[in-house]
């Protein structure tokens, strides 16, 4: 899909987001405007904010990718990941605005008055970080490198340098005005072009979506296989091009393939004849777009665990990610905190609608997708397949455009608050100085855990941030809110019990392949198994231990709203204030 148009967006794109950052330069002085912008967004512009940060790779392409993919199975992502949003407004949003804290160890350290726990949280927050930000580069890699051919480590490094400057620039003032600004970009983006996309599909016959067929290629398509790839034929198909199959090589020359799994060498092209049946990839079921269309039938083994477990970490993962958490310290109140949540509500809500309309016609009009397995690709590569000349190469700029904008806002977002805790609790740096190196580092490491990742899909990624988040972070949130039994002892060992597995679960899933093993459902999908761990050990502990003094009393029946921080010099060494 290499085009002048989506070259020029994604370079428009890029150039807006750092000019609408350097703003934040200019209204950006003190430490409170870096790290919490002064506690004075208003709930309308933190709400757009938050919908910019919120809608990731795995918002924009995943979730279409998945849908395309596996099927209805798949809705509960964007389902979850909104209605983790009103599991915040009711639980954790307006308290955690009165704890002032500017990071969730923050939190933690006031909650508990112990380094410890707050050593713990910093760990956990910055491994999930760490977890949600590979996804956005890889995400950027894959877009960069469906519309100009580039490696995929080009759009992660121009990922990683813009947002690396946004931030150094303006902190968390600066990225409010970039994130507001890109979430209505995103919802352009994605909007206008399904709205072409359906026009389209009616000019075509509106060709039915669940035909008892398996998808067939609409036209002689040649396909490049960008790693080397294992796919299944379900039935004879002849091809020609020039690659390597089953270890031999061949040279511009027809090959037949036989019913079965065959091997695919990386770099090779092949042309795969009209009407013929899609093979697909080994480690996806194939199934005829009618039995797509159904639940329960992505081929997984023990669906109905995986639809649970997947549930549990979106619905409670939200409230346990640093760069969620930390916008609700930007409100004047816990007033305006409540107010904001609902608002976004509403603003992903509107969102969601889009991306299964992208992945329902992936199905008729790029099934070569599911044989190379690049099926986040189907938001990219829709337009310019189902409309033709001009038309369908702008409305691929525009999508191209909101993609490269969700992947920098979003990873604008995890690096303030990867910063802020990188410098208050590794690096020990204070001030705007110690932001700006934390920053760097902030970006650096995911950059280089794109060259050892396996490719798995963005929102399958983003889902293990989720566990992990969900299995330590909001039993954190949740029981040292809610209840005044919890100890120091029980918060760490809780958020060890729960985090730990959870994120070893996802880095196996990620950098190792673990086939078809029965095991491979607890390790993808680990929420299940794990969230019920954190939330018992650290209760169980709580409990166990004999408190020497009174327990901490619990962040919601603290009075007031706190607008400092504990290292700001204005910050009052001996607190007190009513109760109720």
């Amino acid at each position: 899909m290499t085009s002048g148009y989506a070259i020029v967006a994604v370079l428009v794109v890029a150039l807006g987001t750092i000019l609408v950052g350097t703003y934040g330069l200019r209204v950006s002085r003190t430490t409170s405007d870096f790290y919490v912008a002064s506690r004075t967004v208003s709930p309308w512009w933190n709400a757009s904010a938050i919908g910019g940060e919120y809608l990731s790779a795995a918002s924009f392409v995943g979730i279409a990718g998945l849908i395309f993919a596996y099927g209805p199975d798949m809705l509960w992502f964007p389902v979850g990941y909104t209605a983790g949003y009103l599991v915040l407004l009711t639980m954790v949003a307006a308290p955690l605005r009165r704890s002032g804290a500017y990071t969730l160890p923050d939190f933690a350290e006031a909650r508990f008055r112990s380094r410890g726990v707050r050593a713990v949280a910093s760990i956990l927050a910055l491994a999930i970080g760490w977890l949600y930000l590979l996804p956005q580069l890889e995400g950027a890699g894959l877009t960069l490198n469906t519309v100009t051919g580039a490696p995929d480590w080009v759009g992660a490094l121009i990922v990683t340098m813009v947002v690396t400057a946004n931030v150094m620039s303006g902190g968390m003032r600066s990225i409010t005005f970039v994130q507001a600004f890109q979430y209505w970009l995103k919802l352009t983006a994605i909007t206008v072009p399904i709205v072409f996309l359906i026009v389209a599909w009616q000019v075509h016959g509106s060709e039915s979506l669940t035909k008892p067929e398996y998808p067939v290629f609409r036209q002689d398509t040649e396909v490049t296989f960008q790693r080397l790839t294992t796919i299944h034929a379900d039935r004879f198909i002849s091809i020609r091009g020039t690659g390597e199959i089953d270890g031999a090589r061949v040279q511009n020359t027809v090959v037949v393939l036989t019913e079965g799994y065959h091997r695919i060498g990386q770099g090779s092209e092949f042309t795969f004849p009209k009407d013929a049946a899609v093979p697909h990839l080994s480690t996806m079921e194939h199934n005829t777009n009618e039995m797509w269309s159904l639940p329960m039938s992505s081929g997984q083994d023990f669906p109905l665990y995986g639809a649970y477990s997947l549930i549990i970490a979106t619905f409670l993962g939200t409230m346990g990610l640093p760069h969620v958490i930390v916008r609700f310290y930007t409100n004047p109140n816990g007033t305006a905190a409540r107010r904001t949540t609902l608002i976004v509500l509403g603003l992903l809500s509107v969102f969601y609608l889009m991306p299964p309309m992208y992945g329902a016609l992936g199905r008729l009009y790029t099934p070569e997708l599911l044989m190379t397995g690049q099926t986040d690709a189907v938001v990219l590569v829709l337009p310019t397949r189902m409309i033709e000349g001009i038309g369908g190469q702008l409305l691929g700029a525009l999508v191209a455009g909101g993609a490269f904008a969700a992947f920098l806002s979003t990873s604008s977002g995890l690096v303030v608050s990867l910063a802020g805790v990188l410098s208050q609790d590794v690096l020990r740096l204070g001030g705007v100085r110690g932001f700006r190196i934390s920053t760097v580092l902030a970006g650096i490491v995911p950059l280089a855990m794109t060259f050892i990742s396996t490719g798995m899909p963005v929102a399958d990624m983003v889902g293990l941030a989720f566990a992990v988040a969900a299995s330590s972070l909001c039993p954190l949130l949740m029981l040292g809110i809610w209840s005044s039994r919890i100890t120091k002892a029980g918060a760490i060992a809780g958020m060890l019990a729960g985090g730990v597995p959870a994120l070893t679960a996802g880095l196996v899933t990620m950098f190792t392949d673990t086939g078809d093993a029965w095991y491979e459902i607890l390790l993808s999908r680990p929420a299940a198994w794990t969230v019920p761990l954190g939330f018992t050990v650290m209760y169980v502990v709580s409990l166990s231990r004999r408190r020497p003094h009174a327990p901490v009393q619990p962040v919601r029946e603290r009075g007031g709203d706190t607008t400092m921080h504990p290292s700001d010099p204005e910050f009052p060494r001996q607190r007190s204030g009513p109760h109720h």
